[in-house]
């Protein structure tokens, strides 16, 4: 079992608080990327605080991908949110792992290290991606257990940006393929949830990853799990999870 306490402290926000996962910006989906552009409007004028739990783009190979004029106008459009003064979180995904500190202070966005708690409204709340948790997914598994290796990333990081981007295109071209075929993904291990509840003191968890949404209700505990974001199909889905002092309200962004 991993060791989910966390390594720093909660985070205290204002209410309300906003949660999102699973973007999957790409260039590739414009719609998509309209549908993020009108949550930072919105969150602008009705949020004071936007959690973006991983996977925020499709895939991310290295920070000097901000040479791109789609992920320099990403961050542009996050920095124009915090310079409204409403503070971003951003998570590590699976596909996003190598987002670092230039991305971030290009954003004026904060890093968000997994699991983490947040204080908002009086609510206790932890915050994960959601991979960790899908302990049954071996394949996943022994592949996050390599990506996170330094010394991987290193030396995947000593590549040419192009090839890099080579690389990536290749990978979407496989989930673009997966999509097609319907794939399922790994779903949270139960004991994993309350493994992680238990390290945080928490009662509820938010997670995404698992493009499975819904409100799990287990005991006192509550599990969010976040849906991905895709209006570029037949079947267009886009929602926030609000958080404030009445408790949690999903607010759809398909539109």
């Amino acid at each position: 079992m991993l060791d989910f306490t966390p390594v720093t402290a909660p985070i205290e926000v204002p209410a309300p608080a906003w949660f999102v996962s699973d973007l999957h910006l790409t260039e590739g989906m414009p719609r998509t990327r309209a549908a993020f552009e009108r949550l930072l409007d919105r969150a602008a004028a009705n949020a004071r605080a936007l959690f973006i739990l991983g996977d925020f783009f499709e895939f991310w190979v290295g920070d000097d991908a901000l040479n791109t004029p789609f992920a320099r106008d990403v961050a542009q459009l996050l920095r124009r949110l915090t310079s409204c003064g409403v503070p971003v979180y951003l998570m590590h995904g699976n596909r996003d792992f190598l987002l670092g500190k230039r991305f971030a202070a290009a954003a004026g966005a904060t890093l968000l290290p997994d699991p983490s708690v947040v204080i908002c409204g009086g609510h206790r709340v932890a915050l994960s991606h959601g991979d960790m948790l899908c302990l049954d997914d071996e394949r996943y598994n022994r592949f996050r257990l390599w990506t996170r290796k330094r010394w991987v990333q290193r030396l995947f990081l000593t590549m040419p940006l192009s090839m890099r981007l080579g690389v990536a295109r290749r990978l979407r071209a496989d989930s673009e393929a997966s999509r097609t075929r319907q794939v399922t993904y790994g779903d949270a291990t139960p004991a994993a949830v309350d493994a992680l509840l238990t390290a945080t003191g928490t009662h509820t968890v938010i997670h995404g990853h698992t493009h499975r949404p819904a409100h799990h209700v287990h005991g006192e505990n509550d599990r969010w799990v976040l849906t991905d974001w895709d209006l570029d199909t037949r079947h267009p889905r886009a929602a926030v999870l609000q958080l404030d002092a009445s408790g949690f309200t999903e607010l759809s962004q398909a539109d």
